[in-house]
C-alpha cells in the first residue's frame, strides 16, 4: 500500500508543472491518502533521495530529480526492499527456506528468480514520466471514443 501512495503521491507531482513546491495536505487530499500515513510515505522518499523538502512558510516537498530519473523500481524498493517473491531469494538471504531440500535445485527457486528478473526489468525501466505519458496516452484515446448508445 505505501509503495501506491508513494506513486501516486509522485505522479501528482510530476503532472503537476506549473508548481514546484507541495504542501501534504494538498497531495493528502488530491491523491485521497490519509494525511498521517502520506507524511511517513514523503520522509522515506527523502530519505532516498526521491523528495527534497523544506520547512515553514514557502515550504513543502518537490522532486529532487526529473520524473524522467525516477524509476517505479527505485520507489518501490524504497518501500518492500529487495522484490524477492521468497525468502530465499532476497538481499539478506543467508541460507535456504526452512523447508527446502536443496538450495540450488529447488524448483520453487528457480522459477521465482525469474519472476524476480522479470519484475526488476519491468520496473528499473519504467519512470514516473513513462507512466504519466502512459496514462495521458490513454486519457486522450479514450476521450476520442465515440459513444454510439441511443
Amino acid at each position: 500500500m505505501r509503495s501506491k501512495y508513494a506513486i501516486k503521491a509522485l505522479s501528482f507531482m510530476a503532472r503537476s508543472t506549473d508548481k514546484d513546491c507541495f504542501l501534504i495536505a494538498e497531495l493528502a487530499q488530491a491523491e485521497n491518502i490519509p494525511k498521517k500515513f502520506l507524511e511517513a510515505i514523503l520522509l522515506t522518499l527523502k530519505s532516498q533521495g526521491i523528495l527534497a523538502s523544506r520547512k515553514g512558510p514557502g515550504g513543502g516537498y518537490w522532486l529532487a530529480k526529473t520524473p524522467s530519473a525516477i524509476t517505479l523500481g527505485s520507489i518501490i524498493r524504497a518501500f518492500e526492499g529487495d522484490l524477492a517473491p521468497v525468502q530465499c531469494l532476497g538481499e539478506n538471504a543467508q541460507s535456504a527456506c526452512p523447508e527446502c531440500h536443496d538450495l540450488p535445485t529447488c524448483a520453487t527457486r528457480l522459477v521465482m528468480s525469474d519472476v524476480q528478473k522479470a519484475v526488476s526489468a519491468v520496473v528499473d525501466k519504467v519512470t514516473l514520466a513513462d507512466m504519466i505519458e502512459r496514462s495521458e496516452f490513454e486519457r486522450q484515446r479514450l476521450s476520442k471514443q465515440l459513444d454510439f448508445s441511443i
